[in-house]
């Protein structure tokens, strides 16, 4: 199996010190938003022997086993992060793999630069993804029945927002949520940052429920994604608890540390709380405008001490091994790749010493057998 050295990314929304203190490094003053481990070829996972991407390149079957390249292709399935979040991130949505593939291929007809500012589709893939948390986590997640969402609008006593506040008592639901939505993202850019500005005050003299709003008016003044997050369910979750995001579903992480895992995509479409390109029509495409339990997620332990995080996805399989002192080792070899990541305590995987935020890749077939005191994640695919 392969140390990984892993990339942290500096996002603006990064907190300074979640990662460096789970990592027992001191923080350098800029955000560290996130740490990738994978072979996502923008920010490619080290090894001994190289990337992550040409140790997979120069040998997919021997690295990811011949069922898993059968399935998914020469490339590592799904991404693996820890994600620090010390402000509100974009208010986005992801398409499915068809809309990915479409979109891909209609940008790539039209000779639109894969990093230019306005493109949304940098993959053909699909990007769903669950968030597990290390720490206290906030989350906005899926729509709010849209009478909740009126209730919760009306409450602020803003004038300009109450044909909004009519529109969410239409039937049905959908058409209610996406009659908002599309008025909120188109919108006069002045009127709307006068009625964010009033939302704003009320939120903060109000406090409770409208707290987590208040916070994200603070960080994004004037924004429309503002009012759209009040559209959006609000969740707490504890450490050990977990979100899966799935396509269509409007979201957005706002404080906290996490494990993340998703498809091998960087596939986009933001709605608000960003200065970034926000495609309105293609948003509006792809948005599924189902009114939805958040579905806050706990592992299922199995009687082998793993606790799995049940998904719909064959990409990634997320589970966790908490390891009480002196408990035998855990042999986790299989057919499928494996990274193994550290969050607490010392784990030992094979000949490598795991601390908090160290990981490892296991190829397919690679003997894994772990041992120690801590917590010990294990992301592979469905096999």
């Amino acid at each position: 199996m392969d140390r990984l050295d892993n990339t942290i990314r500096p996002y603006a929304w990064g907190s300074p010190t979640a990662i460096p203190r789970l990592l027992g490094v001191e923080p350098t003053g800029e955000p560290q938003a996130e740490m990738w481990m994978g072979a996502h070829p923008g920010a490619p996972s080290r090894t001994d022997r190289g990337t992550l991407v040409d140790v997979i390149d120069a040998d997919p079957e021997k690295e990811l086993g011949p069922a898993c390249v059968a399935r998914f292709g020469p490339h590592l399935p799904f991404l693996l992060k820890i994600l620090a979040a010390g402000a509100p991130l974009s208010l986005q949505v992801h398409p499915d793999l068809e809309q990915a593939r479409q979109g891909y291929q209609d940008e790539e007809r039209r000779g639109i630069p894969v990093d230019a500012p306005h493109r949304n589709y940098k993959d053909a893939n699909h990007k769903p993804e669950l968030i597990c948390a290390l720490t206290e986590f906030d989350g906005l997640c899926g729509f709010r029945d849209p009478l909740k969402a009126a209730g919760l609008l009306d409450g602020l006593g803003v004038d300009s927002l109450k044909p909004y506040v009519d529109l969410l008592h239409a039937h049905p639901a959908d058409a209610a949520l996406r009659e908002v939505l599309t008025a909120i993202l188109t919108a006069d850019p002045e009127e709307m940052a006068h009625t964010v500005a009033e939302a704003a005050a009320a939120c903060d003299r109000l406090g409770g429920a409208y707290t987590p709003y208040a916070d994200i008016a603070h960080h994004y003044p004037g924004d429309p994604g503002v009012i759209a997050a009040m559209l959006l369910n609000h969740v707490r979750l504890q450490p050990g608890e977990a979100l899966f995001l799935g396509a269509g579903v409007p979201h957005a992480y706002l404080s906290g540390l996490g494990v993340e895992i998703m498809a091998n995509s960087d596939n986009v479409l933001r709605c608000g709380l960003t200065p970034k390109h926000v495609d309105v029509p293609e948003l509006l495409r792809i948005v599924r405008f189902e009114p939805s339990d958040p579905g806050v997620l706990r592992p299922e332990a199995s009687p082998d001490g793993e606790e799995v995080y049940e998904t719909p996805i064959d990409e990634f399989r997320l589970s966790r091994y908490v390891l009480p002192a002196g408990a035998a080792a855990h042999d986790l070899t299989a057919a499928t790749p494996q990274i193994l990541l550290c969050t607490a305590g010392t784990v030992r995987a094979g000949e490598h010493e795991l601390n908090p935020g160290r990981s490892v890749f296991v190829p397919a077939g690679e003997k894994a057998e772990v041992s120690g005191t801590g917590t010990l994640f294990r992301a592979t695919v469905v096999a």
